[in-house]
């Protein structure tokens, strides 16, 4: 049995069949950099939005008001809201923010499009909720029901500004992550690329039977 033909060296300046040229290697590089580059836009979306939603949320749980005065000759310290009572909308929108976060990593394409589109409407109703919560009608409306002040001739109240400013600015956050999302959540890898192979990576049969033909060469058993 003759043993079947060795294959030949390919000639000087010709690239072997499985090889990558210099133009696939440049082409690799810029993929690669391109992979990079979209690795970290997408943890710098994943760190800002997510840190508005944590910000509307940590708001929720400080008091917008305090100093209230005028609470009627039932005497004892008045009840003060806190931005979840004077907003109750805004906890479950931070949550689904968050969510809408997650949920963007372990998509791509266009189904990270939509989920950016449900975190902007997210950030966009906190906000009004954030406008409503801090309007005189609203604190006023929660004095009276839970102070019973029917006694009371005028009732007055300091507004904390910190909070529902800090309220504001975590939903103008994830509004902005969720219309960046829109925009280019699309090219951004997404997390099952990290085990897709590349193929121009993957080994061509002719360097298999090379590496074969080069064991046997150096005196190797290759089915050792």
């Amino acid at each position: 049995m003759t043993p079947p033909d060795r294959p030949t060296a390919p000639p000087a300046g010709v690239p072997a069949p499985g090889a990558a040229g210099p133009g696939g290697g440049a082409a690799e590089r810029a993929g690669q950099r391109r992979r990079s580059g979209s690795g970290r836009e997408l943890g710098a979306w994943v760190l800002v939005t997510a840190l508005g939603c944590v910000l509307v949320l940590f708001a929720t749980t400080r008091p917008w008001v305090s100093g209230v005065r005028g609470a009627g000759a039932h005497g004892g310290a008045p009840a003060t809201p806190t931005g979840g009572d004077l907003g109750p909308a805004l906890v479950p929108v931070a949550l689904a923010g968050l969510a809408g976060v997650v949920a963007a990593l372990a998509a791509k394409g266009v189904a990270r499009r939509v989920i950016g589109a449900l975190v902007a409407l997210c950030g966009f109703v906190a906000g009004f909720a954030t406008w409503l919560a801090a309007g005189g009608q609203t604190v006023l409306g929660w004095l009276r029901e839970h102070n019973v002040l029917q006694a009371a001739d005028a009732l007055q109240w300091d507004t904390v500004a910190l909070w529902p400013a800090l309220s504001g600015l975590g939903a103008a956050l994830t509004a902005a992550g969720g219309v960046v999302a829109v925009v280019r959540g699309g090219r951004w890898a997404g997390m099952s690329d990290r085990y897709e192979r590349d193929p121009a990576r993957r080994p061509s049969p002719d360097a298999g039977d090379r590496a074969l033909w080069d064991a046997l060469d150096r005196g190797d058993d290759p089915t050792s």
